[in-house]
């Protein structure tokens, strides 16, 4: 993989993720749990993301991320999809003019045709380039697959991680059809796979 190639991170997003994560655990946490894996303290700062580029903050998201499975073990994966499901409302919340109005149209689109419509819109949020994070609506499910795999960068680890992302997919469709949903990472570039896939199960609903 060229540097070109590299996965990249809107900043706005780093910067969310890093403000939900001290918001939730505590500033003085996030330091002592950075350092603990050797990081620098100053990723735990809101106000430090500016001087990252696209792709450094690809690798801080997935180094800070590796640093707390470390640190919580088991308790790693219910920590993380809680980030991911915070993390939904503010970028809701700090959407642009444009994107809020589209969240108010999908929000009253017929039930099936909602999910897929704030899939692409949660996509949009994630990923720089639109065909970065693509849906598919195969029969009976939906799948997200992420080719810039941010949260993978640089892992190898026998399970998938992407445990914020999966939190992220929980709430933008609970969101979008007040129902839960399952939702499965069932391919992992930290565990092998080309790409981090996600299925969702559509069966009943």
């Amino acid at each position: 993989m060229t540097r070109r190639d590299l996965p990249s991170l809107p900043l706005h997003f780093f910067r969310l993720f890093v403000d939900t994560l001290t918001v939730e655990i505590g500033h003085d946490s996030l330091v002592a749990i950075l350092e603990e894996a050797g990081l620098p303290a100053d990723l735990a700062d809101p106000q430090a993301v500016s001087r990252h580029t696209g792709q450094s903050a690809a690798e801080a998201y997935a180094r800070i991320q590796k640093a707390l499975r470390v640190y919580y073990g088991r308790g790693a994966r219910g920590m993380l999809v809680r980030i991911g499901r915070l993390l939904w409302g503010r970028l809701l919340e700090s959407a642009s003019l444009a994107e809020r109005t589209r969240a108010q149209l999908i929000r009253v689109l017929p039930p099936a045709m909602r999910r897929q419509a704030a899939l692409e819109m949660l996509a949009r949020f994630i990923c720089e380039k639109p065909s970065v994070m693509v849906v598919h609506a195969p029969d009976l499910g939906l799948r997200l697959v992420d080719h810039a795999c941010a949260a993978a960068m640089g892992q190898t680890e026998a399970n998938p991680v992407c445990y914020v992302t999966l939190g992220l997919l929980l709430e933008n469709l609970f969101w979008a059809t007040a129902r839960d949903h399952d939702v499965e990472e069932i391919s992992c570039r930290a565990a092998g796979g080309g790409e981090c896939e996600f299925k969702i199960i559509l069966e009943g609903m």
